[in-house]
């Protein structure tokens, strides 16, 4: 620069050696905190020689837009027929298969150069542990990545399977044909009728004969009213009927009884008003129920651990160290159809169908079981994706499993086809130069069905690293068998999840939202005035409908029965589920059937499969708003507010249950109320430090680059402080500098007529520092709120399970009990001393969460 020149310019233009030095140390300072805030390889990418090159910054509201338009219900379709027209049971060879196709999809979509030998490797092989420990490590490479782990879990496979009455001299007199009908009206159905026999995965393995008692729904006031009565299960098989209580929980109650073993069918009076007594035809001629149906399904007892038998607590690698089992069953049982439960009840007279209390009567005749099963080590296959974020150490985890009990068109296909389209969405954001801020990393899980093997794996082998990283659980599972959507979560993740539904339209009726559709009804429901039903049915669905409508929120808390489980219960994480179900009003969906195709998707539960793309749009839209907002989106207060209902509800089972009890609740009332004021000012805290954050981003100028008077070295620091700047406003969402918004290198001319005020200012940079600082620490608050509910010692009598805000009943299986480790002391075990105990380890737990989450003076 002449020297001529510099005596007229001013303080910020002129440079003095001195003055040149603190501009290094400007530069130096701000990529430290950048890198300190967004991680080493922000600052690799801001501090290297290349050309500046800013892509095309999006907005949010642009990103959503785009993310939105890609969602495509012909693509949907496609994708529904392609997974789902053939069987693709957990360790089949067309569930590895599709695997790869998953990996495939992950490869194209997020522009992953495929390898000469596929990413596939065994669990706690060096390079499956490097494939997600990398993802958040400093030194981890900054594209987007795919891969497959390979768990090792014990399952089973049906191999021979009768079921017959015997006539008084033990010979047999009837034989069930275990085989469903497969109508050729639906051509997949028919073509795969006896491909995966039906049989309940994880039965006792064994031959059980004794007479027949029915028990109802098979949940533990139905066997307590059946003992009161003084009914003797030993010996006996027992059959129910599916509903209200998972599957499993019904085979345990049995168990513990003394029966030898269970049948469990499908019975028409839980299907409502669509039913061939109200003259609808059966499927696939129409909506009803087909008599041959028969639902599959695991019998593990979910409520004691999920995830492989001989591995509780720790992941099923090929050489693990194997234990006894004790969460799956001793006895024998069989799923049957309502044809073949028809026969059986004769044995014992029609009265149980036509009243709902139990009589206890006994069958004459004796019913013999067989259930051989091939029980071994199974390999199974995790899919899994990352795309890195600029924030690379929190994680958003996205995932729905795949394998089916046969061609699962509903469960898991509609949900897969869900996540398929969420990952198109990704991958065209990728292709119009977005980075996630966060992290994000897809999952498409291997056995579920079996126990939930193949998430629970992965939660046991990387434990440490899901609850130092893990953000929030985003599961789909079941996107559409019905017309009614539902959706359960974390109560932090209640209010995102609602106004993302509010911005999601109404899959069909134009004007609505898809929040709306939480009051959908089935296409059936105006014919239902002249139609019969079960009257306690209906009221069960109407009793139902109002707890939904009294919820604060509108979203249930999780209990178990799908992927979800081990993030939320065992280790702590945000977690949310949704999909569409059935009403009374709907055609009945034929759950873990070979009816269960994408036929009946076409015919009944979502022609044009506008459920599946509104599931997409939604789960998308909310990974997409927790992984780009500065400030995560988990609402404590409303998880504080909630847990006020959570102990009222406490109270009311002590007046029903134990009315006798003076339990004193006010330490744990007052915990929480401390808790709510700990968290109101978190808020305040997390509010502020954005808003000061990007207030001082704003302020951030740009340097002078090259030109009018600007010596090469004066250049190259403007192209790193350039690059910096847009960069990081890009990625919080502040307009970058443009041709027309940053300040240039000022002529001599203006320079003479212009003064020292009225040049833009550097930043008060350790004030950034501060205000970018306190947005990690609100950040870190916020992730350790729901990890403040787990308790290592874990829930008494199954400590597999250590969340002690929520978790599956005991006796439940699926349904969510809150406050679960109180709420048994005085529902199940009626014990005071042990209530009082599971008061106190909550006051200890809400009391430390309520001073974890302080914000710092």
């Amino acid at each position: 620069m002449n020297p001529e020149k510099t005596q007229h310019l001013p303080s910020y233009v002129h440079r003095s050696p001195g003055q040149s030095h603190r501009v290094k140390k400007l530069i130096g300072l701000t990529a430290f905190c950048t890198a300190a805030l967004l991680g080493w390889q922000s600052f690799v990418y801001l501090t290297d020689d290349s050309p500046v090159h800013i892509s095309q910054s999006l907005s949010m509201g642009e990103r959503e837009q785009l993310f939105l338009s890609v969602p495509n219900n012909a693509r949907a379709e496609k994708t529904s027929e392609f997974f789902s027209k053939q069987p693709h049971l957990a360790g089949s060879p067309q569930d590895f298969k599709d695997s790869k196709s998953m990996l495939e999809l992950f490869q194209t979509e997020f522009g992953i150069s495929p390898t000469s030998e596929d990413p596939i490797y065994p669990a706690g092989s060096e390079k499956s542990r490097h494939s997600t420990l990398r993802l958040t490590s400093p030194l981890g490479g900054s594209k987007p990545s795919a891969w497959i782990d390979v768990y090792y879990p014990v399952l089973d496979t049906p191999l021979d399977r009768t079921l017959d009455i015997l006539g008084q001299d033990g010979q047999t007199i009837w034989s069930a044909d275990l085989t469903e009908d497969g109508d050729p009206l639906d051509e997949d159905a028919a073509k795969y009728r006896d491909f995966i026999p039906a049989w309940h995965g994880l039965s006792g393995h064994g031959t059980a004969e004794g007479q027949l008692i029915y028990a109802n729904y098979g949940r533990k006031a139905d066997f307590d009213e059946l003992l009161a009565a003084g009914v003797d299960f030993t010996g006996k098989i027992v059959i129910m009927r599916y509903g209200i209580v998972y599957r499993g929980i019904k085979v345990e109650g049995a168990q513990l009884v003394g029966a030898a073993g269970v049948l469990i069918y499908s019975d028409p009076r839980d299907d409502g008003f669509v039913t061939v007594e109200n003259g609808y035809a059966s499927y696939p001629s129409g909506p009803a129920r087909n008599p041959a149906a028969v639902q599959r399904g695991s019998v593990m007892f979910l409520s004691s651990y999920p995830g492989d038998p001989t591995t509780p607590g720790y992941p099923a690698y090929e050489d693990a160290e194997r234990k006894d089992a004790t969460n799956i069953p001793r006895i024998p049982s069989l799923p049957i159809s309502w044809h073949n439960a028809q026969r059986l009840l004769e044995e014992i007279g029609h009265s149980v169908l036509e009243q709902n209390n139990l009589t206890g009567k006994i069958s004459n005749s004796t019913i013999r079981i067989v259930n051989h099963v091939d029980r071994k080590v199974t390999p199974i296959w995790n899919t899994m994706a990352a795309i890195p974020g600029h924030i690379r150490d929190e994680v958003v985890l996205v995932g729905c499993h795949r394998d089916a009990w046969v061609l699962g068109a509903a469960d898991p296909i509609s949900g897969t086809v869900a996540l398929t389209e969420i990952i198109r969405s990704y991958g065209e954001l990728l292709r119009n130069g977005w980075k996630p801020l966060r992290t994000l990393v897809f999952a498409s899980w291997d056995a579920e069905e079996q126990g939930l093997v193949g998430s629970t794996e992965f939660g046991e082998d990387f434990a440490d690293w899901i609850s130092k990283h893990v953000v929030a659980y985003l599961n789909v599972d079941v996107s559409s068998s019905g017309s009614q959507w539902g959706v359960s979560g974390s109560p932090a993740l209640a209010p995102l999840i609602k106004q993302t539904a509010l911005d999601v339209p109404h899959p069909i009726i134009p004007g609505k939202t898809l929040w709306d559709a939480r009051e959908d009804e089935g296409p059936f429901r105006n014919d239902s005035a002249a139609f019969t039903v079960d009257v306690d049915v209906l009221l069960r669905y109407e009793r139902e409908q109002k707890v939904k409508k009294d919820l604060v929120t509108g979203v249930h808390p999780l209990g178990s029965g799908s992927d979800y489980t081990v993030f939320l219960q065992r280790l702590g994480v945000a977690s949310t589920d949704q999909g569409f179900g059935g009403t009374p009003y709907d055609a009945v969906y034929h759950y873990h059937s070979i009816y269960d195709s994408v036929t009946y998707q076409k015919l009944y539960a979502d022609p044009g499969f506008n459920r599946h793309i509104a599931v997409a749009k939604h789960l998308g839209l909310l990974s997409l708003r927790i992984t780009d907002y500065t400030i995560i989106p988990l609402n404590t207060t409303q998880y504080a507010l909630e847990l006020d209902v959570y102990l009222d509800v406490v109270e009311s089972l002590v007046s029903e249950f134990v009315p006798h009890w003076t339990l004193d609740v006010s330490s744990l009332r007052s915990s929480i109320t401390k808790l709510q004021f700990a968290s109101a000012a978190l808020d305040g805290e997390k509010d502020d430090a954005e808003k000061t954050f990007k207030e001082l981003l704003g302020q951030l100028p740009h340097l002078p680059g090259r030109g009018a008077g600007c010596p090469h070295k004066c250049g190259h620091r403007s192209a790193i402080y350039t690059k910096l700047t847009n960069w990081v406003k890009r990625v919080f969402g502040v307009p970058a500098f443009t041709a027309e918004t940053q300040v240039r290198w000022p002529t001599h001319e203006e320079v003479e007529t212009t003064s020292v005020a009225d040049f833009p200012k550097f930043p008060p940079i350790w004030e950034f520092f501060k205000a970018q600082r306190r947005v990690v620490k609100a950040n870190k608050k916020l992730i350790s709120f729901e990890r403040g509910f787990i308790s290592e010692e874990g829930i008494k009598g199954r400590e597999w399970y250590k969340h002690l805000g929520v978790a599956p009943g005991k006796w439940l299986g699926y349904g969510a009990t809150t406050f679960p480790g109180l709420t048994e002391a005085i529902t199940l075990e009626k014990n005071l001393t042990l209530a009082q105990y599971e008061i106190g380890r909550l006051v200890s737990l809400i009391d430390q969460l309520a001073e974890k989450i302080i914000p710092d003076a």
